[in-house]
């Protein structure tokens, strides 16, 4: 079987032609004080590429009478740092993870080069300038452009961005199989929470239960900080503090995910603090699920994501009016001031844009809710949905989320 990195490198390629050349980075650390750095995060694109996580690697493709032939450079260690910080990656490594054609090291990278661009006449080099790279990955390949600018005028640059992009958003089995251990551990952390969920606790406190389940099971890491608001905290979207006492009678708003090897799950669920739902909670609630099973059973590829952005605020707008909440679509906006959802994958918020056409192997969220400032109750409800040839998986489909599971549940399990 091929080496899936080798696969995508040669659909990337198909953009280019023979003779060019394309060069990726890893990225760097980036300190926080003179002795200490931010855990480093390899650049996304990288590791699409290459399955390399590693700092300070370069990836040099170039494309040779119709196939691609690709070179990393690493580190080449001192002994007596290793003794400080541990190994990087060793060249027989790199090329049984890649299936790169061969290894080198970064202090042979420019030389290297400098020689394939002096044989050619009119050489052109593709960088990866995905201008919301986080990662200073942007930088260092603004960097190594502007070299070759001045070095050699006749080197014609291009983005490589929008391909590597085209690549990520279907997603192959592999990363299919990656997001479904995500989701499966996030689910192991939201029943840890809803065993343990009641009044008085603080947010931070309930967080802890979700942080101990998937570190325990194996994550990588988070896919995102969680969310844990209570009450009226959870009409705030982005509320990260978690640090308020959850109060008898609350409901406690949960957008959380873990990541599994780079891939992300990312699901919302809403739960009463005291196990019970009120009836005005289970109204407000209701509507919400409604909305989100209606624009779940409208993805298929061809659907847009402002048509189902469409679905939803119509179902919200009348789930709301039935209830004398509002009497005109144009009040929707006080309670409901967000996207459907996005795309998934090696970023929670993955590439793509924010209004596409459903194609067959995206894989992407649906999160309707509504956000009642002036009743203390904020309910948003999160699925990872797979987009198929006929229609659509939901991959979170056995996390629980219906009024009277939520209530069983909880009921029965509490600590």
């Amino acid at each position: 079987m091929e080496n899936i990195y080798l696969s995508r490198r040669k659909k990337l390629s198909s953009n280019m032609r023979n003779g060019d050349m394309c060069i990726i980075f890893s990225g760097k650390e980036v300190r926080i004080s003179r002795d200490e750095y931010y855990d480093f995060n390899v650049d996304k694109n990288f590791y699409y590429l290459t399955g390399v996580k590693d700092k300070g690697i370069i990836l040099f493709l170039r494309k040779i009478n119709g196939d691609v032939k690709s070179t990393l450079f690493i580190e080449d260690r001192a002994e007596d740092m290793v003794k400080w910080i541990g190994k990087t990656i060793l060249k027989d490594e790199a090329i049984s993870i890649s299936g790169v054609d061969e290894v080198l090291y970064i202090d042979e990278f420019y030389s290297f080069l400098n020689n394939i661009i002096l044989s050619e006449e009119s050489p052109t080099v593709y960088f990866d300038f995905d201008r919301d790279d986080h990662r200073h990955s942007y930088i260092y390949s603004e960097e190594c452009a502007n070299k070759l600018r001045v070095k050699y005028p006749h080197v014609n640059i291009k983005n490589i961005y929008s391909h590597i992009k085209n690549l990520r958003v279907i997603k192959d089995d592999y990363e299919i199989s990656k997001i479904r251990e995500a989701i499966d551990i996030t689910k192991l952390g939201i029943l840890n929470i809803m065993r343990n969920l009641k009044p008085n606790m603080y947010e931070y406190q309930i967080e802890s239960y979700f942080d101990y389940m998937i570190k325990y099971s194996g994550a990588s890491g988070y896919a995102f900080k969680s969310i844990v608001a209570s009450g009226d905290n959870a009409v705030i979207l982005h509320y990260i503090e978690n640090n308020s006492k959850i109060k008898d009678g609350d409901l406690v708003l949960f957008d959380l995910g873990a990541e599994k090897d780079f891939y992300r799950a990312d699901i919302s669920r809403t739960f009463p603090s005291n196990g019970k739902f009120t009836d005005r909670q289970k109204e407000i609630y209701s509507i919400v699920l409604e909305a989100q099973l209606r624009v779940i059973d409208a993805i298929c590829p061809g659907v847009s994501q402002s048509d189902l952005n469409e679905i939803a605020k119509e179902h919200l707008y009348l789930g709301l009016k039935r209830i004398g909440k509002i009497s005109n679509r144009d009040e929707l906006s006080n309670y409901y001031y967000h996207g459907i959802g996005h795309l998934l994958g090696l970023d929670t918020h993955d590439v793509g844009g924010r209004d596409f056409v459903y194609k067959e192997g995206m894989v992407v969220t649906v999160e309707p809710g509504l956000y009642l400032k002036d009743e203390g109750i904020g309910i948003r409800i999160e699925d990872d949905i797979l987009v198929t040839k006929d229609g659509h998986e939901v991959l979170s489909e056995g996390i629980i989320k219906t009024v009277d599971e939520i209530e069983k549940f909880m009921g029965e399990n509490c600590n």
